[in-house]
């Protein structure tokens, strides 16, 4: 007769503990903590003056401090032995980049009720996707640790650019979308597209990291 003690764990409670640990071993709690950080100072930083180039800059220098975030957050502490949880761990991860990203674009529109912010809203919404997509693919490629890169070589590029809509030639390519108006629908597909690439990286082969650390 089987013992209470040797039964098994109920299945959900399983899942339950899987995220818990998959959450924790990401630090999503400090990154949420560092999202919501990033929109109260963009919502002290708005109350400032600032001329119509800081004033486009300003958003983009938050955004990509989320998109940052983000990204970190793919690395596995565990390597290759975390690849035996199987079908759960592109789905934890899946819904993690997922849930962060539309928390970023959430909270920091949040911050920004009742404040002028250039560009609104929407072009707000655009930058954060792109810019974690970057985040993301760069984790794929380069690993967690250093997911970092891509977004902050962006921000330098997307700085230009805006530079360029005052003392030209103006860099018109939809690919550099914190460039580009609001309603430019092309910009938002090419930031929309990036995106989707750097989600389907981390759901499905995860950050760098993990491919490359093997059992002792």
């Amino acid at each position: 007769m089987t013992t209470a003690a040797a039964r098994p764990a109920p299945r959900h409670g399983t899942g339950l503990r899987l995220t818990r640990l998959y959450l924790a071993s990401r630090r999503i709690p400090a990154a949420v903590a560092a999202i919501v950080i990033s929109a109260i100072a963009l919502r002290v930083a708005l109350h400032w003056t600032w001329t119509a180039y800081g004033a486009l800059q300003l958003p983009l220098v938050f955004e990509t401090a989320c998109a940052t975030v983000i990204a970190v957050t793919t690395a596995s502490p565990f390597g290759e032995p975390e690849r035996a949880v199987g079908a759960r761990l592109p789905l934890l991860r899946l819904a993690t980049v997922v849930g962060l990203t539309a928390a970023a674009a959430g909270v920091l529109a949040t911050a920004a009720i009742g404040i002028d912010l250039a560009g609104g809203t929407l072009e707000l919404t655009r930058n954060v996707i792109g810019l974690t997509g970057i985040g993301l693919l760069c984790a794929g490629l380069l690993g967690g640790a250093l997911a970092w890169t891509g977004p902050v070589a962006y921000l330098v590029v997307s700085v230009y650019a805006l530079y360029t809509r005052w003392h030209g030639p103006t860099l018109s390519s939809p690919w550099i979308w914190p460039a580009q108006p609001s309603d430019d629908m092309l910009a938002t597909l090419c930031a929309s597209l990036v995106l989707v690439a750097g989600v389907a990286v981390i759901a499905i082969r995860g950050a760098r990291d993990s491919l490359n650390v093997h059992d002792s």
